[in-house]
């Protein structure tokens, strides 16, 4: 009996989809398949094997260190995983031990960039079948269980800029490879457009050979892509993708960061999600999180025929996005870097309110009565969140104001005005208001809180320790 098997830990569509990955590897003559988990940070991970090795680990897994889930943003190990308990106070985590890559075959790729080369998503788990408490797609995946529960699908849509740079000089001396807890030296870069002509055409079509070959491995990667826009700094754009239901857009929201850093690379690009590049005059990127439930028959929770435009489920689950807003920022807004973008004046919030419409607010409500597109867009979020942790945060924050009825207020029609609570105004700040919060420590687990608080202090400790271009090394080339 399989590993899949013995522990059931696949869905009757999982099973077809395993049949057809297998028929899709054949036709396409694929040589490697890559065995993929996203880590604590939201950055993929794991193997590449041979098209017949792969194959038959589908249903027995694939072995892979859990000291990868021990490791900082400089992919320094900050547990002690050689004593007892390994750090993480679980016999399973402890000398560098071994949990297993489980394939979702629904996930199934081939890569056009990469000749010959599938990919596919994974879970992790203990040797027993025990998913990996640490694993932050299972984590999402019991987020949208409990929804599921209530009669609910989490529907999200994508709204993500980033930077694209011409690379000048990889940086591939020896001495620039750096360490782990000492990122190497990022590459040297150019601009591709000069930047503040928002939306002109020009300068999109300055961008438009380098965006070109994105969108058209995007589009060959079948990922949602609905638009590219050219943002308002240098060098700078966004991209927007279809509105999907469940795992779908957090799976999406890894594999297109995974897919554009990798298609710039081969040609010339460094493309970098990092929220505020240290580049002169480069400006802030945001990822706006576009957000609604669908009830089991399909329609859109948030949608009403009154004048509000937003049902009182709506209006509860907001209020729940706002009230847990500061405890959540270290989810939607993980770096050190993000934390420069909460500005006032700068269309990016710095406090937890909401309007109608209105760019400077935390959340917009978009739609009016009997609009099926009704929706939240939370622009709260940086483009190097881990999806999983920034959605599965909204749920649960969205769910707390639905059970205890909460009142959002009034719409701020003057956002940098308004009184109302703060924003985090560094990771620092955030931890803390996360290690405060009993709620999340209840939503998500003592273990997995005090597990991610400790990562995040680690981060913040290196970066207390010395005066430097630390932002730089440490998010420009991962991110």
């Amino acid at each position: 009996m399989s590993f899949v098997d013995k522990h059931q830990l696949w869905t009757a569509e999982q099973a077809e989809a395993a049949v057809r990955m297998r028929r899709l590897a054949e036709e396409h003559g694929l040589t490697t398949i890559r065995f993929s988990f996203p880590d604590q940070h939201g950055i993929l991970r794991g193997k590449t094997l041979t098209v017949d090795a792969a194959l038959s680990s589908l249903e027995d897994g694939c072995s892979i260190t859990t000291t990868l889930l021990a490791k900082d943003t400089s992919h320094r190990t900050v547990f002690p995983v050689f004593t007892a308990g390994g750090g993480f106070g679980m016999a399973e985590m402890q000398g560098g031990s071994d949990a297993l890559m489980v394939a979702d075959p629904t996930t199934f790729r081939v890569l056009p960039w990469a000749p010959g080369t599938g990919w596919v998503l994974c879970d992790l788990y203990f040797a027993n079948g025990v998913p990996v408490p640490f694993a932050t797609r299972n984590l999402y995946r019991s987020a949208l269980a409990t929804l599921d529960q209530r009669g609910y699908q989490f529907m999200a849509g994508l709204e993500v800029e980033c930077h694209i740079f011409k690379v000048e000089d990889p940086r591939l001396a020896p001495g620039d490879a750096g360490m782990p807890g000492q990122p190497g030296v990022p590459p040297t870069v150019s601009l591709l457009t000069q930047g503040y002509q928002y939306l002109t055409e020009q300068r999109f079509d300055q961008m438009e050979p380098a965006l070109e070959i994105i969108r058209a491995n995007l589009v060959a990667l079948g990922l949602p892509l609905r638009s590219i826009e050219l943002e308002y700094g240098p060098s700078q754009c966004e991209f927007v993708l279809q509105p999907a239901l469940g795992l779908a857009p957090a799976d999406t929201m890894v594999l297109f960061r995974s897919a554009v850093k990798q298609i710039a690379q081969r040609h010339g690009y460094h493309a970098t999600f990092m929220c505020r590049p240290r580049i002169p005059n480069a400006m802030s990127s945001g990822w706006h999180l576009h957000q609604s439930l669908v009830a089991r028959d399909g329609s859109n929770a948030f949608m009403t025929d009154d004048a509000e435009g937003l049902s009182a489920l709506g209006r509860h689950y907001m209020a729940g996005l706002l009230a847990h807003a500061r405890a959540a920022a270290v989810f939607s807004t993980p770096t050190i870097n993000g934390y420069r973008r909460y500005r006032a004046y700068s269309l990016a919030p710095d406090r937890a309110i909401w309007g109608r419409d209105n760019r400077g607010v935390m959340i917009r409500v978009l739609g009016g009565p009997g609009d099926r597109a009704t929706r939240l867009e939370n622009r709260i979020g940086e483009p190097a969140a881990n999806p999983y942790l920034y959605m599965a945060s909204q749920i649960a924050a969205g769910l707390d104001g639905v059970d205890r009825k909460l009142d959002p207020g009034p719409s701020a029609d003057v956002p940098y005005e308004t009184k109302a609570s703060l924003l985090p105004k560094s990771l620092s700040e955030a931890v803390d208001a996360l290690k405060q919060d009993a709620f999340f420590r209840e939503a998500f687990g003592a273990t997995f809180i005090d597990y991610y608080t400790f990562l995040k202090t680690a981060e913040i400790e290196r970066f207390q320790a010395e005066v430097s271009d630390w932002e730089q090394r440490e998010y420009f080339e991962m991110f």
